[in-house]
């Protein structure tokens, strides 16, 4: 692209010099010698009044006089008489070719002055020598600026193109390059968002990819523990026949899970909320994490108000469950207690143990992506609060020795049943 437009400068540049400087170089010869034509006119008529003078007053002519005052000239004067007198003032050029002028009187004085014409010759190429150097300029200074304009133009496009090539291997950074012409800086501008949108789409894929692996892994500890189950008590038809039942469950959860973080990852999660008996769903935790905690020499216990009913998502207030208790089993100590209650505004569901509870630098960030206190992942409560968000609640660290969790869930009327709750995905 730089060639093309140092070349098209170039012969813009040519064609306009040879419009413009041929003809001027025409005019300027021409002026140059009409004007030493007028000059020597002059010089012819003013020295016929010179002559004529000198005839009146009867006084001699000097060629000496006339050669100093007349200089590179040959002149030739006729004075009519008896005898015919002739008066020759200089010599001709030795090249031969004169330029010459006369004029003449009534009383018969012919003057004829002549000039050497390779003189204005020299002079004419001089001013065409000083017309083509100033030609040779015009065209250094429009190539100059032609490979400004060419770098101007072509460097930003270049390093468009890096940029674009980075978007293409996945490096979705922003450059914020502008390089000071509108239409570069406008598909800068397009490559800069198209850049933030691919950041974006790479880093909820990401975050997809870190969130399964992390709310997949207590649902599928479950399941092994119900298949483990299965296998230990293969004598035992009924205990078969009751393990094989919570592993279907536990299938079932987990097909939920995988949904909601599929729905979650397209941001058309649309948590509708509806009634949920608390019990229930605190029952089904408890059956299945009571085993857990029973292995590791601790106890689950349930308590507070029974038979409460609050707006949520059956898979979604689950879920926040299991991540409190394993982050109790993993990080906590002692009996963890789940105490149930509710206000006039929310039923709370708190969920506390016995452990050493949270430190204090870390409290303020607890929810934070990433911030962990024991050496975890650091998503299990930023999942936990993203999911009570979802069902239109809030969780909250209300204590942080010993940790004490609480759930804020909107309370469902019995003349509500059918209300719909949406919150952010």
């Amino acid at each position: 692209m730089r060639r093309r437009l140092l070349t098209s400068t170039l012969v813009v540049a040519v064609i306009a010099v040879l419009l413009l400087g041929v003809p001027l170089g025409v005019v300027v010869s021409r002026l140059i010698v009409d004007e030493a034509a007028q000059e020597l006119g002059a010089e012819a008529k003013r020295l016929v009044g010179e002559v004529e003078y000198a005839r009146v007053q009867e006084t001699p002519l000097d060629p000496q006089q006339l050669e100093q005052k007349y200089p590179g000239r040959y002149i030739q004067i006729w004075e009519r008489g008896t005898p015919l007198r002739v008066t020759v003032v200089g010599t001709p050029p030795p090249s031969g070719h004169l330029m010459t002028e006369d004029a003449q009187t009534n009383t018969g004085v012919y003057v004829r002055i002549s000039r050497d014409r390779d003189q204005v010759e020299r002079d004419v190429r001089a001013r065409l020598l000083l017309i083509v150097a100033l030609a040779v300029a015009a065209l250094a200074v429009a190539v100059s600026l032609a490979v400004v304009q060419s770098r101007r133009l072509t460097l930003p496009l270049q390093d468009l193109a890096k940029i674009a090539e980075r978007l293409g291997s996945g490096d979705a950074r922003p450059s914020k390059h502008r390089y000071g012409i509108p239409e570069l800086d406008r598909v800068a501008q397009v490559l800069d968002r198209s850049a933030t949108r691919i950041s974006d789409l790479l880093t909820r894929e990401r975050e997809f990819a870190t969130d399964a692996s992390h709310q997949l892994r207590t649902p599928l500890t479950g399941l092994t523990m119900r298949l483990e189950e299965i296998v230990a008590a293969s004598d035992h038809p009924e205990v078969v026949r009751e393990e094989g039942e919570a592993a279907i469950v536990q299938a079932e959860r987990l097909t939920a899970v995988i949904d909601e973080l599929l729905a979650a990852a397209r941001r058309q999660r649309h948590a509708q909320a509806e009634p949920v008996a608390i019990d229930e769903v605190l029952g089904q935790q408890v059956t299945e994490w009571e085993p857990v905690f029973r292995d590791a020499g601790r106890t689950l216990r349930l308590e507070g108000t029974r038979e409460l009913k609050a707006l949520a998502t059956t898979g979604g207030f689950g879920q926040v469950i299991a991540s409190l208790l394993e982050n109790s089993l993993r990080y906590g100590g002692g009996t963890v207690t789940i105490t149930t209650s509710s206000g006039d505004n929310y039923v709370v569901i708190e969920v506390a143990d016995e452990g050493p509870g949270i430190a204090d630098e870390i409290a303020p960030r607890i929810f934070d992506r990433n911030v962990s206190g024991g050496g975890g992942t650091g998503l299990g409560l930023t999942l936990a609060r993203a999911l009570a968000a979802a069902d239109g609640g809030r969780l909250e660290l209300v204590r942080r020795r010993p940790a004490t969790f609480a759930i804020f869930l909107r309370p469902a009327e019995e003349d509500s049943r059918n209300r719909v709750v949406s919150g952010p995905a």
